[in-house]
């Protein structure tokens, strides 16, 4: 009588013989994945604050650097118009006006 031949699904392994229940090693180590995860987590969300913070910060000084240079514009402004309405001229620069730089279309050009 011939035997029957074994295929790879006859083949035993260890992981018939364990189970949930018996392996708690395995719901120890997803217990450290995910508290290691979390401190990941937090850090990263401390760093997200930090950049926002520095961000609302630079936004601010922009604010008020934008805001002292209107002042300086208007107020030279002001001054150019009270000279023109008193009918003296704006001083003018000692080696008169400057030609306009020429330029040719063709961009750049390099030799080698």
């Amino acid at each position: 009588m011939a035997v029957p031949r074994r295929g790879l699904r006859d083949v035993r392994t260890m992981s018939d013989l364990l189970t949930e229940t018996s392996n708690p090693q395995r719901k120890y180590l997803k217990l450290a994945m995910l508290a290691m995860e979390e401190v990941r987590r937090g850090k990263e969300r401390k760093s997200a604050r930090d950049r926002i913070e520095d961000i609302d910060g630079r936004l601010a000084e922009i604010e008020t650097q934008t805001g002292d240079l209107l002042e300086v514009v208007t107020a030279g402004r002001n001054a150019a118009r009270s000279a023109q309405d008193k009918g003296s001229q704006a001083p003018r620069s000692p080696n008169g006006p400057r030609a306009a730089p020429r330029r040719s279309g063709r961009g750049l050009r390099l030799r080698y």
